[in-house]
């Protein structure tokens, strides 16, 4: 009896020192290391001003990630990654080809294809209504530069 005891308490031990990894998925691989090799120029955009482009949406294999600015993403939220804007900007997108619009907030960098300038989440594609297109043509007016600060997690 006491012998089953002992072995119940070394397997406790050994299990209870075994690291889990958090914000992880097995279908997705980490690329940020080879867009983090480029430093970023520094966005020269102000308050109220606009800028036009294509966007394209991210989703499913970040769902649960952190993104740029140390949240957890989360691809049914109205968040969007862009190259240059400070992190926390907030800005009204609208959708061009079909004059729907939001305010969302930029909290990742990216895109990293082509010329594209924003990557909504999915859930903004969705409002945005070019979610089965994949791109659209937008307008992005800035109404607040973030500060650029990333959050720190204590763990």
């Amino acid at each position: 009896m006491i012998i089953r005891i002992l072995y119940c308490f070394i397997i406790l031990i050994l299990f209870s020192c075994i690291a889990s990894p958090r914000y992880s998925s097995s279908t997705h691989t980490n690329t940020s290391k080879k867009h983090n090799s480029t430093p970023l120029k520094k966005s020269t955009v102000k308050q109220g001003e606009v800028i036009r482009g294509v966007s394209s949406w991210y989703g499913p294999n970040f769902h649960g990630k952190l993104t740029a600015n140390g949240e957890v993403y989360d691809q049914y939220g109205v968040t969007a990654a862009h190259k240059t804007l400070p992190l926390g900007t907030v800005a009204r997108v609208t959708n061009i080809d079909n004059g729907k619009s939001i305010i969302l907030r930029i909290n990742d960098r990216g895109p990293y294809v082509g010329d594209r300038i924003l990557d909504c989440s999915y859930g903004a594609a969705i409002k945005l209504g070019f979610k089965d297109l994949g791109t659209a043509n937008v307008e992005i007016k800035i109404i607040e530069l973030g500060d650029g600060v990333y959050m720190h997690h204590n763990e």
